[in-house]
């Protein structure tokens, strides 16, 4: 069994793709033990697939890279879209491009297969064609929530089941040894200038949080979710200028890789971040997560496990006050936990789909 997971791959810096590609990997081995796996992303690219629409179309009508015939030795694609991009909001050549991989996969004769993932929103005409074609070609359609399963209904493709994030398929990690009180993950997305939110209040915030939380006695770990690169969005440079900043006051731990991250989440007590994977690699592992959340795929994720622990910050309020009292609020382990339950839960028609369609 031949499996091409497009839009995730294993060694991404950002460790939310990489617990994609884990919880896919994980997933379908339970169904094909056998299965044998092959990434393509921005990050992982094979030479037989060119990177932009136009590219793609000349690829289709000239053969000359052999994309099809490469497409056409899998068994099956299993579509991500990196668990948010299945939209037009990160722009039309995003979107178009995964689009037609899609398409031309169909075409090649491989069963294609939409991941849980968020659906929509789609604010164009084209993006809603892209969408509506490629949800009508898809073998099996998943949606991770129930406003991406109202989304996909309404551009004329029922899903076959409302599941949870694809990070609750990982086996559970082994817990550190090292045990930790809180771990704040902070965005370096949202800490410099940025569409999503206002950069300064967030700074704010998150400094108050650190601030109230030593002086309530807690212990407060920065804890980096996505990996040093080359690109502005990561987290690394932020975490260590706080640590500098705060001195000895703050720990910090930089994880190798998912592994570990995920090990050091379930030896901690609370999990505080901005990066939504951050919260639900806490949450799939029974550690309660407060999640600052600045898009609209957070909540609806959250709430489909149960979990209310979460702050909008593109809202007005007191984003800091809001966190805090989350964060001293009683039993959150056991919530967490039940989370997780329900979040492994929710896998099951996922796998039982696969094994009764394909």
């Amino acid at each position: 069994m031949r499996v091409l997971i497009a839009w995730a791959n294993d060694s991404s810096v950002n460790l939310g793709v990489r617990a994609l590609a884990r919880g896919s990997e994980d997933l379908v081995r339970s169904v094909w033990p056998d299965a044998e796996f092959t990434y393509l992303n921005y990050g992982r690219r094979q030479p037989e697939v060119p990177w932009t629409p136009r590219a793609l179309v000349r690829e289709r009508v000239t053969g000359r890279l052999g994309m099809q015939r490469w497409l056409s030795g899998f068994d099956l694609v299993w579509d991500t879209r990196s668990g948010d991009s299945f939209a037009d909001i990160y722009g039309l050549t995003r979107h178009t491009t995964m689009s037609l991989l899609h398409e031309f996969a169909t075409q090649a004769g491989v069963p294609s297969v939409m991941a849980p993932q968020t659906i929509g929103p789609f604010h164009t005409r084209r993006g809603r064609a892209l969408a509506r074609r490629n949800l009508r070609r898809s073998s099996l359609v998943f949606a991770r929530d129930i406003v991406s399963a109202t989304a996909s209904a309404e551009l004329g493709r029922p899903v076959a089941a409302v599941t949870s994030d694809l990070v609750f398929g990982i086996d559970q990690p082994t817990p550190s040894t090292v045990k930790r009180d809180v771990l704040l993950n902070v965005s370096g997305l949202l800490w410099n200038e940025n569409p999503h939110v206002d950069a300064a209040r967030y700074r704010e915030a998150i400094r108050r949080i650190i601030d109230e939380l030593l002086t309530s006695g807690r212990s407060v770990t920065i804890f980096p979710h996505v990996l040093d690169s080359q690109s502005h969005d990561n987290d690394v440079p932020v975490s260590r200028d706080l640590a500098d900043e705060y001195d000895a006051r703050v720990d910090l731990v930089v994880p190798a890789d998912l592994e570990d991250a995920r090990s050091i989440i379930a030896a901690s007590a609370l999990v505080i971040g901005a990066r939504m994977h951050a919260c639900l690699n806490a949450l799939s592992t029974g550690t309660p997560a407060i999640a600052m959340a600045y898009s609209r795929k957070f909540a609806p994720l959250m709430d489909a496990v149960g979990w209310t622990r979460v702050v909008s910050i593109t809202e007005s309020g007191d984003w800091a006050g809001q966190v805090l009292a989350h964060a001293a609020a009683p039993d959150l382990r056991s919530g967490a936990e039940d989370a997780r339950d329900k979040g492994r839960a929710l896998l099951e028609p996922l796998v039982a789909g696969l094994k009764q369609s394909l």
